[in-house]
């Protein structure tokens, strides 16, 4: 209880518009009393979710009422072996960013709150990976059903993943951005991977899992099936390369018997079976595994050969012709929705506490939580269809 309270005391030093916390105990009702009070008294209102199977934690959201108001709250379940759950809620700025404004648009957020499944071992990729595609979708379907297609999104939590993960390059192909990286002008490269961290783990591993992610309504977006398709196929490869097979060789392994020189679905499955991605509860459903078949192209003769099989396994490539068939779909929509005012926003700033994270290193002194908390500031842009 003292440890809550001094993560309370931390929480209101920062006095943020916007607070996202997870493996908050909501078992506890003392504790939960605590928080809904001490938050409600500081005048945020606040949103519960815990998860499934009565687990213990959970999440919680609070919104700074004199910053923002809410528009909608809706809970996602994601109904799997994690037990894991998100939090989604629709914010309007009580005043406008720029002056005579009228737009409702202008001063609208989505927010998702979330804690992703830890990955025990590489049976467990999938299963996150569909954690994330399933907060995609349900977002999705939420931007068509009220009219928020050009509200930028913001994603915090646990992703239980660093930038080497296939969960952070999945939301990279999608558009989204890590605040915390863009306020600091650190990139993808193998370089700026490990620049700070930001959990120490239960196994004593420290990695850098938390961050807060940015989509602003012009960003350019694959269509979402095919950057989950993507990221499938990265998966394995990935595992393929951990069975120390060349490229060669591994055409061979998921080729199998099958004659000729393609690979049949029958031997994709079995290949897929042996490396731990089907078969299990973890794994891919039968649909999933159909529809990697249909994305590879083998709508045809049914097989898939060395070309294919080097498009979209072992050197995936995004074409002209995709991008530009997209870019158009885009362009399009842009045009229509751009009659009226839309705005994004830039990570103006990004720290993590306590400091020492920022450099990499985990400080022994630290009690607060086996997590750095991760506070960005925003400010919001004037978008442009360019």
């Amino acid at each position: 209880m003292s440890r809550n309270e001094r993560i309370l005391e931390r929480l209101f030093s920062d006095r943020s518009s916007i607070i996202c916390l997870q493996e908050v105990w909501l078992g506890n009702e003392e504790l939960v009393q605590m928080y809904e009070k001490r938050l409600g008294d500081s005048g945020y209102l606040s949103f519960k979710l815990a998860r499934t199977n009565n687990r213990g934690d959970g999440l919680l959201t609070a919104i700074r009422k004199d910053y923002f108001g809410v528009l909608n709250y809706g809970e996602l379940i994601f109904h799997d072996s994690g037990d894991r759950v998100a939090q989604l809620l629709h914010v309007e700025s009580v005043v406008p960013f720029w002056q005579n404004r009228n737009n409702g648009t202008l001063k609208q957020i989505l927010i998702v709150n979330t804690h992703l499944m830890f990955p025990h071992d590489h049976s467990y990729c999938i299963i996150r990976l569909r954690q994330v595609y399933k907060i995609l979708q349900y977002v999705d379907t939420y931007q068509k059903k009220h009219d928020a297609s050009l509200v930028p999104i913001i994603l915090c939590g646990d992703w239980n993943g660093s930038k080497r993960g296939h969960v952070y390059k999945f939301l990279r192909s999608q558009g989204f951005v890590s605040s915390y990286d863009a306020a600091h002008c650190y990139t993808d490269s193998d370089a700026d991977a490990h620049k700070w961290v930001s959990h120490r783990n239960h196994r004593g591993n420290i990695c850098g899992v938390d961050f807060i992610w940015l989509l602003n309504p012009n960003k350019h977006r694959k269509p979402l099936k095919c950057s989950w398709n993507e990221a499938v196929f990265g998966i394995i490869k990935n595992l393929l390369l951990k069975a120390s097979l060349a490229e060669n060789n591994a055409f061979a392994f998921l080729k199998a018997d099958s004659p000729g020189v393609y690979i049949t679905y029958s031997s994709f499955c079995q290949a897929l079976c042996q490396i731990g991605l089907i078969g299990h509860q973890q794994g891919l459903s039968p649909q999933e595994t159909q529809d990697l078949w249909i994305q590879a192209g083998t709508k045809g003769n049914g097989t898939m050969n060395y070309e294919k099989f080097q498009k979209w396994i072992w050197c995936p490539t995004w074409t002209e012709e995709d991008e530009q068939s997209h870019e158009q779909g885009r362009e399009k929509r842009l045009r229509k929705d751009m009659q009226r005012l839309v705005f994004g926003f830039k990570a103006k700033n990004a720290v993590f506490f306590p400091p020492e994270v920022e450099k990499g290193m985990w400080p022994e002194n630290y009690s607060l939580s086996d997590h750095a908390p991760l506070t960005v500031v925003f400010s919001p842009v004037k978008m442009s269809c360019s």
